[in-house]
């Protein structure tokens, strides 16, 4: 017969996903005013029409490069005098407008003013004359900064026509395209871009994996998950992230002996490290148990684990953790450490559960006075289940040869629906259905 459950189903982890990182400033790759031969190393096919550059000023080219070489240095002030006069300069080429206009919405996007950077580096694309290297480069940039600004399907359809335009494929534009999706719900056609990303590379950065493995999970694939978490962890054994996904997805496909083989494993070589970790394994361990005929074995192993932890000083004295241990010792059958436990959590606690807990099984050792006096507390500080708490105060007071008591106490069991029936059948065979 399997065991009463204490605990609900884990709820599967958060699997942390990686924002884009600030876009670094599009170079003008072109040198002296764009040469062919690095025109077409970077978009050879592009269909957009090659402009003719109209930057002939030497002072002019120079002031733009101190401009945009102060931006990438950090100096905010410096890079906003030059560039501003530049792009508020009527005689100012449209070239150099352009990459003027495109270093001032930088220093915007690193202000966190991503609407300003957008608009201004929308207005530096729309003068339209810059060579293809630095218009689909700002292009790409643009496509970064709707994603940073949470508006992602602009973000997708500008990397769109960045490919479509610019005729270049890259793994970074998939994962970028990718993440957009995620952020979307649009989980298929998030599987797909970064499936392509990371077919692109040797090296996918780990936000890849990450999402992707969400993807997975959110669209009923666990099973593809946790494919893919094992994968990344053995390829990074020693990677607490990749155990944390990998423990994760195994979580929400319900492979909770997989989670558990695999915490065990960094357990046993110092890998886990943080109380969470701690606690998820014990919980496993308990609800592995609970879907088995005998939770026992499973129970003295969620009490090794939080032993363990706190004997190290990484698992906390906390109510919750008192309780889980608690409620180990108690599956265990370890009585007297379940009843220790719950006795330190009360202390603690908000409600009357370890009180009620620690009552009922001093009821199982006839220590029915003390075991009053908790059950009383419990439904003082309030109980989940107040017909079930009244009805174990009403075999306490029976075990105290109180039989008014236990009849008052029975008489409140019988005003919950859970425990009226067998209240009510109690109170008439007492005598005292009334």
């Amino acid at each position: 017969m399997k065991h009463a459950p204490f605990l609900k189903l884990l709820s599967g982890a958060t699997l942390a996903l990686a924002l884009v990182s600030s876009p670094a400033i599009a170079r003008d790759r072109h040198g002296d005013h764009g040469s062919k031969d690095a025109k077409q190393a970077l978009y050879p096919n592009a269909t957009r029409k090659e402009p003719k550059l109209d930057l002939t000023s030497d002072k002019e080219q120079k002031k733009l490069n101190e401009g945009l070489e102060a931006v990438n240095s950090g100096d905010k002030d410096k890079a906003m005098q030059l560039l501003q006069a530049i792009a508020q300069d009527n005689d100012s080429s449209k070239y150099a407008k352009s990459l003027a206009l495109q270093g001032i919405a930088n220093l915007k996007y690193n202000d966190g003013d991503l609407k300003g950077a957008i608009a201004t580096l929308k207005q530096s694309l729309d003068i339209g004359v810059m060579p293809n290297d630095t218009y689909f480069q700002l292009e790409y940039e643009l496509a970064q900064f709707y994603l940073a600004d949470q508006q992602y399907q602009q973000s997708i359809d500008t990397i769109e026509k960045w490919r479509a335009e610019g005729k270049r494929e890259t793994a970074e534009s998939y994962a970028l395209e990718g993440n957009a999706y995620y952020r979307l719900e649009k989980y298929p056609e998030t599987i797909t871009a970064m499936k392509k990303a990371m077919s692109m590379t040797d090296k996918p950065q780990a936000s890849w994996n990450q999402i992707l493995m969400a993807a997975y999970s959110e669209s009923g694939q666990a099973d593809q998950a946790a494919q893919l978490a094992q994968q990344q962890l053995a390829a990074n054994p020693n990677d607490t992230t990749a155990l944390s996904n990998a423990v994760a997805v195994m979580m929400q496909a319900q492979k909770y002996p997989e989670a558990i083989q695999l915490m065990e494993k960094a357990r046993a070589s110092g890998g886990l490290k943080d109380e969470k970790e701690y606690v998820n394994l014990a919980k496993l361990y308990l609800i592995t148990g609970q879907n088995s005929d005998d939770p026992k074995p499973n129970a003295k192993k969620a009490e090794a684990v939080l032993d363990d932890g706190m004997a190290k000083g990484v698992v906390s004295s906390s109510y919750d953790n008192l309780k889980l241990a608690g409620d180990a010792a108690y599956i265990a059958g370890d009585e007297s450490k379940a009843i220790a436990s719950y006795k330190k959590a009360m202390p603690m606690a908000k409600d009357g559960e370890a009180a009620i807990r620690a009552g009922q099984l001093l009821l199982g050792q006839q220590k029915y006075s003390e075991a009053k006096t908790l059950i009383k507390q419990g439904i003082d500080k309030g109980v989940q289940h107040k017909g079930t708490a009244y009805m174990l105060l009403a075999e306490a007071e029976r075990g105290l040869k109180n039989k008014p008591g236990a009849v008052a106490a029975m008489k409140q069991a019988a005003q919950d629906p859970d425990t009226a029936a067998k209240a009510k059948a109690w109170l008439k065979q007492a005598g005292a259905g009334k």
